[in-house]
């Protein structure tokens, strides 16, 4: 089987020194493994993707020293695959709509049990499941005003009760030693809960997106940040629901600030483009990330 790692991007803002590590570290394995290095273009929030800020993307990588296949994968180009997904997982009752407002959330978990503290998934606070009344009922397609969250109680039913069915695992390598991780049915009730797969005003969502790409793309390991550990495990639950392949995981460190805070797009005096304009080379920036 071939070795093949992707980066994929947000065309929302500047690659930052935390997107040099990540996407020289993808490069670096690839090449190290004989495989290839793949680009994604992760465009699904139409409201914030920038064709200046795609632009740059190429333009930052390839002074990095980083090549890649084309096409380049664009996500807002196949919408219509996501929802064939989707209307799949509609048809078997696995998803259903949600109209609950984000104050509507807060106030149904702002009284939690005596004794119990209110559970934070990978998404933050998980879903208390009050529109969970309404999987199952009768439409041709998924509501396309609506939020649609998977049932998990039912989506962790059916990968339980499969033929052949196996414990929920993948394998990390992020740590130097590959270790497998399971993800157990209680943990994924629980803790991680109902979560969102289409948003209104997208149509899908990044953990529908991602694992439909990686597995169009053929990727075998996904290399990226330690703070994708969590939804990882979303990620996997979601592979064997619709029995698709789970690559291996590589997470690593993030690259943070001088006060220990993670880079984000907004830290453009971090910005690689400036960086370059600062005439720094591509050593450099290996240099400051660890490389």
């Amino acid at each position: 089987m071939p070795f093949i790692t992707r980066f994929a991007p947000s065309p929302t803002g500047p690659l930052h020194l935390g997107h040099a590590y990540s996407a020289m570290l993808a490069h670096d394995r690839a090449m190290e493994n004989g495989g290839d290095f793949l680009l994604r273009i992760e465009d699904i929030d139409r409201s914030r993707a920038k064709p200046e800020w795609e632009k740059q993307i190429y333009e930052d990588l390839k002074w990095l020293g980083i090549w890649w296949p084309q096409p380049v994968l664009r996500q807002y180009e196949h919408l219509d695959q996501y929802k064939a997904v989707l209307k799949s997982l509609w048809g078997g009752d696995l998803i259903y709509p949600c109209t609950c407002t984000r104050r509507d959330i807060q106030n149904a978990l702002s009284a939690p049990q005596e004794g119990s503290e209110m559970p934070i998934g990978p998404d933050g606070p998980v879903y208390p499941g009050t529109c969970r009344q309404f999987s199952g009922v009768i439409a041709p397609d998924p509501m396309p005003d609506s939020v649609m969250r998977l049932n998990m109680r039912a989506a962790i039913a059916e990968i339980v009760n499969a033929p052949y069915s196996e414990p929920i695992t993948f394998v990390e390598s992020g740590g130097g030693q590959k270790e497998t991780i399971e993800v157990s049915p209680e943990e994924a009730i629980e803790h991680i809960g109902d979560i969102v797969l289409a948003r209104k005003d997208m149509g899908t969502s990044y953990h529908l997106s991602v694992i439909f790409d990686d597995m169009t793309q053929g990727v075998t390991e996904v290399v990226r940040g330690a703070d994708l550990f969590e939804a990882t495990k979303i990620h996997v639950i979601l592979q064997r629901l619709l029995q698709i392949p789970t690559p291996t995981y590589h997470h690593h460190k993030l690259i943070r600030d001088v006060t220990g805070k993670r880079l984000a797009k907004r830290d453009d005096a971090r910005a690689i483009s400036k960086y370059r304009a600062d005439g720094a080379s591509p050593a450099d920036i290996r240099e400051m990330v660890g490389l």
